[in-house]
């Protein structure tokens, strides 16, 4: 087989993480070589940071890849991929560093394996910056099953800022293909609930006095629906000391939307919940089908599925635009956002459509077309594979 490169800018748009976990992932997905420049050249500290670093070396194990310049700091790696093998594989950040985005990097990959896969996701689970474990098992799992993705997320044990120490096991069983999905009609929100957690030393107060004011908060706005938010005190499955908040709603048609924010020092518990209580209802306020943090995840997956997706969504986040810009790079899906126009849509109401490239187990590997990068980089020379299975 003929190789096949791609040279990716990792300072574009978004400029961060986001960027390496999707270009690695349809790398691997695709059997094609990929170089990434520019690390994460927009962060205050630029380059791989621990848990880039496990997620690319996760990667690299689960297809018997080589990797070149990944260390902590390093700014430009090389992924020469191999086929993907099923098996059981450990990723370990050693850090608080998300295993919520260690999932979001090797979960794409693992779907088209040779054989089920288990992974040992090590890290942190409700950490700054990235989705808490409750988000990535409430929100983003349920809804990505429509894809046709049913896979099992055993949270093991909550890891906490700085130390870490969480875990979460997840087993995955490859698809044939993924479906396309079609989420346009909101509905009613129907249930609104969440857990208000504290572990470690601290008081069991800070978890009531979050979620009262997370109630009171959304009491304003939504007043004839019962708010079920429970306090939790978290003792045995749970390293070092922490306390955050999330609260999730869900719709007639099945929509599910998320709020949540984590303590910090010097930070009073009760702005805490109202944090979280004021980002769900800002989600829910633009009648959309999915929260501004499930948009951008769910690109990767219309852009592989077999047909055509819809999403209804609030006001395109840069993260999404992000990782349509890179799914387009990379794949020959085609992605149109246009705003919604019926009754229930407003002024940051939009549609996002893709015509997904339909990949499949039994042919990963196809061309990358590529004429010039939207930073105004110039064009870049490919070497076509023998085969493709994607029209042109």
């Amino acid at each position: 087989m003929a190789a096949t490169t791609f040279e990716m800018d990792g300072s574009v748009m978004e400029g961060g993480g986001q960027v390496l976990r999707l270009s690695v992932a349809l790398s691997c997905i695709q059997g094609a070589s990929i170089k990434i420049n520019k690390i994460r050249a927009g962060r205050s500290t630029p380059g791989l940071r621990p848990q880039h670093l496990s997620g690319l070396e996760l990667v690299r194990d689960m297809c018997d890849g080589n990797l070149e310049g990944a260390t902590v700091g390093s700014c430009e790696i090389t992924l020469t991929p191999g086929k993907i093998k099923g098996g059981n594989h450990i990723a370990d950040t050693q850090t608080a560093g998300s295993v919520g985005l260690l999932m979001q990097v090797s979960l794409p990959c693992v779907l088209f394996a040779q054989g089920p896969s288990e992974l040992c996701l090590k890290g942190g689970t409700n950490a700054e910056m990235a989705p808490q474990i409750d988000y990535t098992m409430k929100v983003f799992k349920p809804i990505v099953e429509r894809f046709g993705i049913p896979f099992d997320c055993d949270l093991r044990m909550r890891g906490y800022y700085p130390k870490g120490g969480g875990e979460v096991v997840v087993k995955v069983t490859p698809v044939k293909e993924l479906s396309p999905i079609n989420m346009t009609e909101r509905g009613n929100i129907t249930k609104i609930y969440g857990r208000a957690f504290v572990a470690g030393v601290l008081p069991f107060k800070l978890a009531k006095d979050m979620s009262t004011a997370a109630v009171r908060t959304i009491r304003k706005e939504i007043k004839d629906l019962y708010i079920n938010i429970q306090s939790l005190q978290e003792k045995d499955k749970a390293c070092g000391n922490g306390n955050g908040i999330i609260i999730v709603a869900e719709s007639s048609t099945g929509c599910i939307f998320a709020g949540s924010s984590l303590g910090k020092k010097g930070v009073y518990a009760d702005k805490v919940g109202i944090e979280a209580a004021e980002m769900l209802l800002r989600n829910i306020r633009h009648n959309g089908c999915v929260d501004e943090f499930l948009q951008d995840q769910l690109i990767i997956f219309m852009a592989l599925a077999n047909g055509t997706s819809r999403i209804r969504t609030g006001p395109i986040t840069l993260h999404t635009r992000t990782a349509i810009h890179v799914a387009e790079q990379l794949t020959n899906a085609k992605f149109v956002i246009h705003k919604a126009e019926d009754e229930q849509a407003n002024n940051g109401t939009y549609i996002i459509e893709c015509q997904g490239v339909g990949a499949t187990n039994s042919s990963l590997v196809h061309v990358f077309i590529v004429s010039a990068l939207t930073t105004g980089q110039p064009a870049l020379s490919v070497l076509i594979p023998y085969a493709c299975p994607f029209p042109l």
